[in-house]
C-alpha cells in the first residue's frame, strides 16, 4: 500500500483545517475514503450522494483530483495505482476574475 501526500486547497483546506497531509492508499478511492473518514466535513464536497447504500462512492463533477499533476478523470479515474512519493492534488471549483 503507498503512502502518498494530499494536498488540499481553497474551502476543503479550511474545513480540513490543514493543507498537506500523508494517506495510505492502493487506490485514489482509498485515500479519499480514508481522507473524508478523517475530515467528515469534507465527504459532502468529494462525493454526490448515492442512490443505495451498497453503490460505489461517485465523486462529484465539480472536484477535480489531480495525481502527480494529472487529472484522474484521464487516467483510471478512482481506480487509479498509486505507488510511494505520489502527490494527490483535491481542488474544488473556483471561481474569479
Amino acid at each position: 500500500m503507498a503512502e502518498v501526500k494530499v494536498k488540499l486547497f481553497a474551502n476543503l483546506r479550511e474545513k480540513a483545517g490543514t493543507s498537506e497531509l500523508q494517506l495510505p492508499g492502493e487506490k485514489v478511492i482509498d485515500v479519499l475514503l480514508s481522507l473524508t473518514e478523517k475530515y467528515p466535513k469534507l465527504e459532502y464536497l468529494i462525493f454526490e450522494k448515492p442512490e443505495g447504500e451498497s453503490e460505489a462512492p461517485v465523486m462529484c463533477g465539480s472536484i477535480n483530483v489531480l495525481l502527480n499533476g494529472n487529472n484522474i478523470r484521464h487516467l483510471d479515474g478512482l481506480d487509479t495505482l498509486l505507488s510511494d512519493a505520489d502527490e494527490l492534488a483535491v481542488l474544488p471549483p473556483v471561481s474569479g476574475g
